[in-house]
């Protein structure tokens, strides 16, 4: 493990300070490490894939919508067939007498996956939508038999 020094002015090791105690972590190092995934997460998804390659993605997304409103039930589920390749798997939650939660997890081009994520949490009718992307290692492609080549999948650091 590498270390290294940053100096902070007071007011702003004491907002950081802050920062660490409300989200519960253990030292400064860690939320460091975890500020630096994150930043550093969010311009791999932002660069422009190498070689051709499209950069891949993992993405959580979360909606709350009224499932009394058949129109958007009927959109929702329409999306997601429609991205069958993208969709790894949906929760549906019933919250109250009206409202339901879904949490849908998409994997694949980063591309592809951002904009099905938007276009979810964008139909009439959704609420409360909320995306979540982590970058992927996409690794060696090979295939098992006659199945199609994959890869497998990892975060990036």
């Amino acid at each position: 493990m590498e270390r290294f020094t940053i100096s902070l002015d007071d007011e702003l090791a004491r907002q950081f300070d802050e920062f660490i105690a409300a989200k519960g972590y253990g030292n400064r190092s860690e939320a460091v490490r975890d500020l630096i995934r994150s930043r550093l997460g969010s311009a791999t998804l932002a660069q422009p894939a190498a070689k051709g390659q499209a950069s891949w993605c993992v993405a959580n997304v979360s909606y709350v919508y009224d499932h009394h409103e058949h129109t958007v039930t009927a959109r929702v589920m329409d999306l997601q067939h429609d991205h069958h390749d993208l969709v790894i798997t949906s929760l549906h939650t019933h919250l109250d007498h009206d409202h339901c939660l879904e949490t849908v997890v998409l994997r694949g081009p980063a591309a592809a996956v951002q904009a099905c994520a938007e276009q979810l949490v964008a139909l009439r009718g959704v609420r409360h939508g909320n995306v979540h992307l982590v970058p992927l290692d996409a690794g060696d492609q090979h295939r098992h038999g006659a199945s199609p080549p994959h890869g497998h999948f990892k975060p990036v650091n």
